[in-house]
C-alpha cells in the first residue's frame, strides 16, 4: 500500500464519537500539508517526527482547543493510523501485555500476568480493522480475503500474528497477536515462583550432561521461555542449531545458527516446513539441535537425530501431562510419510528422550514447573516413568493466588551414575534410589 493511500485510508463516516471524527479530519489534512515525495526518502523514524510537527502545526492553525493531553492523543492516533497499526500501536509498545486479542471492530481483549481483560478500545470500523489486518499481511507478502480467510504472519518486530476473517469468523474480523516473551534465566524463573533453586540444579546438569529433554505444555505456560532459559546453560563453544516456526529464541552463545520455516507463498508454493529444516541441520554439523515445537512428520526426524549421535537435544511438544507428551510423540511421529509401526515409534522414543519437563499454567496466571519425570523403559516396552520433582499446590485462599511446595524424589541410580561419568553431582535434594521405586513409577499408554 502506497504512503498517500495508507494516510487517505477512509474511516467510517459514521463513526460514533468525536475522536474517531477528529482523526479521520486531520488525516484527510495531514495529506494535504505533506510531501510524499519528501516522507518516502525519510526513515520510519524520522517520518512519525515529520508527520507529528506537521499535524501539531496544523491543530495550532485550524484547531480545535485542546488540552495538551488531548492534543498529544490525537496526534499519535492521527499518525498511529497512518503508518502503523492505529489503537493497536499503544498496545504494542506496552511490555507489561503478552496477548492481543481483537474479536471484531468494538471488542479487544489483552493478557496482562497470564490475566485477560477487555479494554475500552475499539476500531471505527470493520472496514478499518480490515485495512489494518490488510497492512500486516501485506508485510510478509500474504493475502487475505474470502478465498484466503485464514493467515499466520509476524509483524516486523516479531510478534506472532494470526488472521481469520468472515465468512469463517461470525463475529466479525479476528486478529491475536502474540508477542515475544522476554528472555528470563533461570535464577529470574525461580524469583517468579517457576521452579526453586535444587530443580534448577538438577536441569543445568541433565543439560551439560546431554540428557535429551522434552519441555512439554499447554498453550501460553511457558514452554519457549523454559527452553529459552534452558539454553543458557549449554556450552559457549559448541555448534547449536534452533530451528522454530517463528524465530523467538534469544540464544547468547556466539555458535548459533538460527533457522525459521516459511509458509507458501500466494501461489501456494515455496513452504519450507519445520521437517525440512531438521533434515537439513543434520547435514550442517551440530552438536545441539533445539526444536522450538514438533507437530507433525518432523518429530520422526528429531527422535532419529537425538538417538544416533545428536545428544543433548531439546524440544517442545504441546501435551498436558507428561504421559501425553510422549503419547504425542509417538502420534506425531506416525505423520510422517515413512509408515512406521507404532512400537518402532515406541522403541524411538524410549531410545531418544531421557527428560520431560512438563509445565503447568494455573488460574492466578502464574506458570509453574508441574513435574520432571525420566523416562525409564527401553526397547518397545509401554513408556515408564520415574517422577524426579513434582509441585504439589495447596487449597486455593481468598486472594485466588496458587500456593505450594516442590517435592523432591530420588534418582534412579543408572541415571545418577550416568551423571556421575559426566562429572555432574546428584543434587543433595535428589539423593539416589537404589531402585526405581514402583510407587513413584508410572506407566503411559503405548
Amino acid at each position: 500500500m502506497s504512503l498517500r493511500a495508507r494516510i487517505a485510508a477512509p474511516a467510517d463516516a459514521a463513526a460514533p464519537n468525536r475522536d474517531d471524527s477528529l482523526v479521520a479530519t486531520y488525516r484527510a489534512k495531514l495529506l494535504e500539508e505533506i510531501d510524499l515525495a519528501e516522507m518516502s526518502s525519510l526513515t520510519a523514524s524520522d517520518r512519525r517526527v515529520r508527520l507529528e510537527r506537521v499535524l501539531n502545526h496544523i491543530i495550532s492553525r485550524e484547531g480545535p482547543v485542546l488540552s495538551s493531553s488531548e492534543r498529544a492523543h490525537l496526534v499519535r492516533r492521527v499518525v498511529d493510523e497512518a503508518l502503523g497499526l492505529g489503537v493497536l500501536e499503544p498496545l504494542l509498545a506496552d511490555a507489561s501485555i503478552t496477548e492481543i486479542m481483537v474479536n471484531g471492530p468494538e471488542s479487544i481483549f489483552v493478557e496482562r500476568a497470564g490475566r485477560v481483560e477487555q479494554l475500552p478500545l475499539r476500531f471505527a470500523s470493520e472496514d478499518q480493522l480490515m485495512q489494518t489486518i490488510e497492512r500486516i499481511v501485506s508485510t510478509v507478502n500474504r493475502r487475505v480475503d474470502e478465498s484466503n480467510p485464514m493467515v499466520d504472519a509476524r509483524l516486523p518486530t516479531g510478534e506472532r500474528v494470526n488472521v481469520i476473517i468472515p465468512p469463517l469468523a461470525l463475529t466479525g474480523a479476528t486478529l491475536t497477536i502474540r508477542r515475544f516473551p522476554r528472555a528470563y534465566t533461570l535464577p529470574e524463573l525461580i524469583g517468579l515462583g517457576s521452579l526453586d533453586e535444587h530443580m534448577l540444579m538438577l536441569m543445568a546438569a541433565f543439560v551439560r550432561a546431554r540428557f535429551n529433554i522434552i519441555v512439554s505444555g499447554g498453550t501460553g505456560s511457558g514452554k519457549t521461555t523454559l527452553l529459552n532459559a534452558l539454553s543458557g546453560l549449554l556450552p559457549a563453544h559448541e555448534r547449536i542449531i534452533t530451528i522454530e516456526d517463528s524465530a523467538e529464541l534469544q540464544l547468547q552463545q556466539d555458535h548459533v545458527i538460527r533457522l525459521e520455516s516459511r509458509p507458501p507463498n500466494v501461489e501456494g508454493k515455496g513452504q519450507i516446513t519445520i521437517r525440512d529444516l531438521v533434515r537439513n541441520s543434520l547435514r550442517m554439523r551440530p552438536d545441539r539441535i533445539i526444536v522450538g515445537e514438533v507437530r507433525g512428520g518432523e518429530t520422526l526426524d528429531m527422535l532419529q537425530a537425538m538417538s544416533t549421535g545428536h545428544d543433548g537435544s531439546l524440544a517442545t511438544v504441546h501435551a498436558n501431562t507428561a504421559e501425553d507428551a510422549l503419547t504425542r510423540l509417538q502420534t506425531l511421529g506416525s505423520m510422517s510419510e515413512v509408515q512406521v509401526p507404532f512400537e518402532a515409534l515406541r522403541d524411538q522414543i524410549n531410545s531418544a528422550v531421557d527428560v520431560v519437563v512438563q509445565l503447568a499454567r494455573h488460574a492466578d496466571g502464574s506458570r509453574k514447573v508441574a513435574e520432571i519425570v525420566l523416562l525409564v523403559s527401553h526397547g518397545r516396552q509401554q513408556f515408564r516413568i520415574a517422577p524426579v520433582t513434582r509441585f504439589v499446590p495447596r487449597p486455593v485462599g481468598p486472594d485466588r493466588v496458587v500456593h505450594g511446595y516442590f517435592e523432591h524424589l530420588p534418582l534412579p541410580r543408572p541415571v545418577a551414575e550416568r551423571l556421575y561419568v559426566a562429572g555432574e553431582p546428584v543434587p543433595p535434594a535428589y539423593g539416589v534410589a537404589e531402585a526405581i521405586d514402583v510407587l513413584n513409577t508410572r506407566e503411559a499408554i503405548g
